[in-house]
């Protein structure tokens, strides 16, 4: 059943009780209610993490308050008739350069590995990929139920039909979690998108398939993250209208263009210093479809596995494999990606999983994909 047919049949049934009912209720329309589209026990999930509290994913991100929290509070309170906006709040920093949106944490990796998790579970998410070895988190598909328009009908039949109701759209949000230069951790959150579209003009049928990344998502979680991390509401706000960097205008993205090294390899050169290189091909993996299954910074080196887009734009049906175990086997050709800075310019390679230059019609494609999302 498409989610167009969910609807009606929905709305055939509130038809039937329109005249006996006399009110109803409006919820906030920005509000954001996320639901997971897996059924629990059969998504892989940590043994630790299958008892979860009663209806946890209606609790407020915040937490428990500190007392380092409260003076952090205290603290910004005062700052905020200052002329210049303050982009961090105790040791949680708001970064922003160019797209590029993370939190700066002035603790280990491992000390924010749980709230992280937890974090994600109290906003409706299951995890389907919890690997704090490698900093990577990635939620389930899920629906923001608060999409569903809170018509008349809908409204009065309350809960008994909701399940009828789809939006249409699913979500996935990727979490990385990266020790910084200063011993810190900076946090990356990757919105990822498919909605459902009838695949042919009889709208006898459906498939899902990708829908645009959405930042204003990705800005809005990691704002929520920093009230789990103990940030008042107001001042996550501040921080984030702050723009980051102190409210000064954030950096132009540098530009990558595809060149042939003397060797004759196929290569993507960026105008950035290794920092930024690094955090950027990072971002670029995470958006692009690639599986980052190993880093090694001080090498410069990414080890992924890239799967095609359209190897999950042909899955069928709301509980096909995009939604759960898959039957069949996705691409599994593993790669490295390569970082070399000179100076303020880098130069990304790809490799074979053995170390030896990939084959050029593989580079040329994996190098296309970077590029096109590194502009």
């Amino acid at each position: 059943m498409t989610s167009n047919q969910r609807i009606r049949l929905a709305t055939a049934f509130g038809a039937a009780l329109l005249l006996a009912v006399g009110g109803c209720s409006m919820l906030e329309p920005d509000k954001i209610d996320y639901k997971s589209a897996g059924s629990g026990t059969s998504l892989e999930v940590p043994p630790d993490l299958t008892q979860l509290p009663d209806q946890s994913r209606y609790q407020m991100p915040g937490g428990a308050v500190t007392a380092s929290g409260y003076q952090a509070g205290q603290a910004a309170t005062a700052t905020v008739g200052a002329p210049t906006a303050v982009n961090q709040i105790a040791d949680v920093q708001f970064e922003r350069r160019a797209d590029e949106r993370w939190l700066r944490v002035d603790r280990a990796p491992d000390k924010l590995w749980g709230q992280v998790r937890d974090f994600w579970l109290e906003n409706g998410f299951l995890l389907a990929t919890d690997q704090p070895n490698i900093g990577l988190m990635e939620t389930d598909w899920a629906e923001n139920r608060a999409k569903i328009p809170q018509d008349f009908i809908r409204s009065t039949l309350g809960k008994v039909f909701d399940s009828l109701y789809s939006t249409g759209e699913r979500d996935r949000f990727r979490t990385r979690l990266e020790r910084n230069a200063q011993g810190g951790t900076d946090i990356f959150v990757i919105h990822r998108g498919m909605e459902e579209v009838y695949s042919s003009s009889t709208r006898e049928s459906t498939i899902w398939q990708p829908r645009a990344r959405d930042p204003e998502l990705e800005v809005e979680f990691l704002r929520r993250l920093m009230v789990k991390l103990g940030v008042s509401q107001e001042q996550s706000r501040a921080l984030v209208a702050s723009g980051g960097g102190g409210g000064a205008a954030p950096a132009a993205a540098a530009q990558a263009r595809v060149v042939t090294l003397p060797s004759g390899a196929l290569a993507v050169q960026i105008p950035d210093e290794f920092d930024r290189a690094w955090r950027r091909v990072g971002l670029a993996l995470d958006r692009t479809g690639f599986t980052v299954e190993d880093r090694d910074r001080s090498k410069g080196i990414y080890f992924v596995r890239y799967v095609p887009p359209s190897a999950e734009k042909k899955e069928r049906g709301f509980f096909g494999t995009l939604f759960g175990r898959s039957s069949g086997q996705l691409p599994t050709t593993k790669y490295r990606i390569a970082i070399q800075t000179e100076s303020q310019n880098s130069t990304i390679t790809v490799l074979g999983d053995n170390g030896a230059p990939a084959a050029e019609t593989d580079a040329q494609r994996i190098l296309k994909v970077l590029a096109d999302e590194l502009r």
